[in-house]
């Protein structure tokens, strides 16, 4: 059996909602992505990253997910897709700081203003500090060692003698329960 005929098979059971076969085809696949997508962008940490969120889109996504024939040629128009949009939101997030920092020099805050800003920055910490609370010590500590110690996902496997896949699995479901924590306002919860 060719290796497309293999990724077809794991493409059905992934539609099927066998997990095993969304990790052989994460394995069967993962360093043809990997290369590709630094071909695209020379960020490994990127690239890792978009080549995680492409397996998890799907996962999320696999009653939506129609049947492939080219499974290979379907990721990599996948990946490409993700890794554009995340250097397109970089790029926006860059501007967006750069513009904030020049306005800011060029503006006095006036003390309502900053008083805003201070009532803002205590929910938002209120908001943030009940979120973490939901999260396993587990979740807890990679978060913090990936956003706030600055450890790649292969320190912190190496670390927690973990494997990478484990390391990016915890951290992306702790990212979603903070994302849905914090996309509800203070007051309804």
């Amino acid at each position: 059996m060719s290796l497309e005929e293999d990724n077809r098979l794991l493409w059905k059971g992934l539609l099927d909602g066998d997990k095993q076969c969304l990790f052989d085809l994460y394995n069967a696949t993962y360093f043809h992505l990997l290369r590709f997508g630094l071909k695209i962008c020379n960020d490994n940490e990127l690239v890792l990253d978009c080549v995680n969120q492409l397996f998890l889109h799907l996962w999320d996504r696999r009653q939506k997910l129609q049947p492939v024939q080219q499974v290979q040629s379907y990721l990599f128009t996948t990946l490409r897709r993700i890794i554009l949009d995340q250097i397109s939101y970089k790029s926006k997030i860059d501007t967006a700081v750069v513009r904030m920092m020049s306005e800011d020099e060029q503006n006095v805050t006036s003390y309502e203003e900053m008083l805003i800003r201070v009532q803002g920055d205590q929910e938002m910490n209120q908001r943030l500090h009940k979120a973490l609370t939901k999260l396993s010590p587990k979740q807890k500590e990679f978060i913090k060692l990936k956003f706030f110690e600055g450890l790649s996902y292969d320190e912190i496997a190496e670390k927690h003698t973990q494997s990478v896949k484990t390391c990016y699995n915890v951290i992306y479901d702790a990212i979603k329960s903070l994302k849905k924590s914090l996309s509800v306002p203070l007051r309804e919860k």
